[in-house]
This record gives C-alpha cells, structure tokens and sequence, in this order.
C-alpha cells in the first residue's frame, strides 16, 4: 500500500527564514505589534503571501497568554446606535490584530452575569461593556470580579475598571431650553423603560430643563416603553389625541423615532408646524427625512476612539487608577423644529 505523504506544515521559523529576518521579528508581525519597521512587515508579510502560512492561533493563545480576542456585551444590538458603535469598537480593534465577539443581552440581569463569566473562561485578552442592567447586585459584583481590562461604555458602576460616558444632562436641558424659547409649553419625551445610566440622566436633564425654563413638568407626558425596539405609535399617538397635546416631543432615535413620525402622519399632524421633534441620537435616515430631523447627537467615533484607545493600554500592561472620559451631546438643528403652534 503506498505511503501517503503528510503536507509540511509551515511554522513561523519558515517565513522567519524565507523573510531573512529574526524570529521576534517575524512573531512581532504576525501578532501585529507597533514596534516593527515598514521594510521588516513587507519583507515578513511577502513570506507569509509566499509560503501560505497561517498562524496558528491555539498555540499562540497558550504561548503567549493571549487569545487576541476582545469580548463586547451590548444590551440589544438590533437598537441602531449599539450597532454603529460595535461596528466603529471593531474598525479600531482590528488593525491592533484583536476579533471582537459579540454578546447580546437582552437586558437581562442573568444572562449579563453568564456572558461575563463565559468571556472569562474564553480567555478574552479584554472586555468592552454595557450591562442593561448596572443596579443589579450580581451583575455589578460579576463586573468587579472580572480579571482582565474591562471598559465600561456608559454605565454608572461603582467599580475599578475604565469608563466612557456621555454627559446626557445639559445636552437634554439645551435642548428643552431651545424648545421654551420657541414657545414651546408642553413638551413630551419618550424613552425606553430601562434602569440603566442615558435613561436616567436623560429624564434629569428634561426635569432641569424645564426647571431652568420655569415650566412645570407634566408626568403623563414622560412616556417610557418597555424597550428601545418597542413600538411607540399607539403610545405617541394617544398623546397627540389628549386635549391639551404636546407641541414638542423628544424621543430616542431608534424605532421609537421613526413610530412617532408614522404616528404624527396618522393624527394628520405637520411637523414642525403643528409638533415640533428632537430624536435623542442621529438615525441615518433623520438628516434625508422631510422635513429633516433635529438630533441630540452621540459622537459614537469619539467614544470609539476613548474606549479603544483605554483598553489597548491597559491589555498592554499600562497601570494605574481607574480613568473616565466624558463626551458632551452635540444639538443638531434641523427642519424639525419650529415656534409652537398659536392654537392647540
């Protein structure tokens, strides 16, 4: 019987060879590391082309210590913002030689705890989170416990680890202020129903704004659904039916958004002639709706960049106390906005 003959199977010392380079070299290339010179990566990456070598990842893993893996946890990845941000995390990963693994957590307090132990026992070189549920004594104390560099994406969670967050309050209170200066009286806002930190700060912020604008705030128009996907059109159009209707309405520029606008074509409402709206976000389709969306808008490349930028450092065995960065909302005005209405 002929014998078969099993293919060689390239190692990194081939293409160290074929490269002409040292084998920390080669490595430091593989593992895309800074600290390589341009004439070295092509002259490595040429011999990888050459040789067809493909890196075996388990062996680095227990070699190095690293799985070159980045865990994220979102609380719900079909909410538009949470997808734009993953995407801007992982354009900024990537070139570092880092995949980023998705979870998603629905919200839920249990499955946050799991995922944050599974991305443990994966051995995940770092973790970028935002649990929908940061009050929850097991999720925070999951968090605490977590062994490798974690940056927490707009959370209030009394814990040593990096921070991004967005500074919800003035933007929210601006935008409030914007509206009383137009005459605007009775402004509504409709969020997701959701303990966590933007939901809270930005309920404050419509309280402050009103308080600085010296109107009274009227509970029945803070309208909180039971998610982000939630549908809002009945919710939105029963406040366009009251008697006494908003003439403004703040809303989260995820579907909710786009239900208040099927909503206030409904009540055969103009905007911003009869309601005036902000979207809380930027939705792509705010800027090319008509008439165009005003926007509170997040800068999720810069909380990309701050996140990124933190948890690089610390995986590459940067010290020190726990760092946070806070982002300001920019107003957006666009057609969307308008004097209220003389007669409601």
């Amino acid at each position: 019987m002929p014998r078969t003959h099993k293919p060689k199977t390239i190692s990194i010392r081939d293409v160290a060879e074929l490269a002409g380079v040292s084998l920390g070299s080669a490595s430091r290339v593989i593992n895309k590391v800074a600290n390589v010179s341009e004439a070295t990566r092509e002259k490595v990456e040429r011999a990888i082309a050459q040789l067809g070598y493909r890196p075996n990842h388990a062996a680095q893993s227990l070699r190095l210590r690293s799985s070159r893996t980045v865990g994220c946890l979102l609380t719900d990845v079909a909410n538009p913002l949470y997808a734009k941000l993953y995407r801007g995390l992982e354009e900024r990963l990537h070139p570092h030689g880092y995949m980023m693994l998705l979870a998603n957590s629905l919200n839920q307090a249990e499955r946050e705890v799991e995922i944050l132990s599974t991305f443990v026992s994966r051995g995940m070189d770092g973790l970028l989170i935002a649990p929908g549920n940061e009050r929850d004594r097991e999720v925070l104390a999951a968090v605490r416990s977590l062994p490798v560099p974690t940056v927490i994406l707009d959370r209030d969670m009394d814990s040593p680890n990096d921070s991004v967050l967005f500074d919800h309050v003035p933007g929210v209170k601006g935008v409030v202020q914007h509206l009383a200066q137009l005459g605007h009286k009775r402004i509504a806002m409709v969020l997701s129903q959701s303990p966590n930190r933007p939901i809270r700060r930005r309920t404050e912020g419509y309280r402050v704004g009103h308080r600085a604008a010296k109107l009274e705030v009227n509970e029945e128009f803070i309208v909180h659904l039971p998610s982000a996907t939630s549908s809002a059109f009945e919710a939105v159009s029963l406040l366009l039916r009251r008697t006494d209707r908003p003439t403004a309405l703040l809303v989260m520029g995820t579907s909710i958004l786009n239900d208040t606008l099927n909503a206030i074509g409904a009540q055969r409402l103009r905007i911003p002639d009869d309601v005036s709206v902000v979207s809380f976000g930027d939705p792509d389709f705010a800027a090319s709706h008509v008439p165009a969306i005003s926007s509170l808008r997040i800068d999720l490349d810069r909380a990309a960049d701050a996140a990124t930028d933190m948890l690089l450092a610390r995986m590459r065995g940067e010290s020190g106390a726990p760092r946070s960065v806070t982002l300001v909302g920019d107003f957006i005005e666009r057609g969307s906005c308008g004097p209220a209405p003389k007669k409601t």
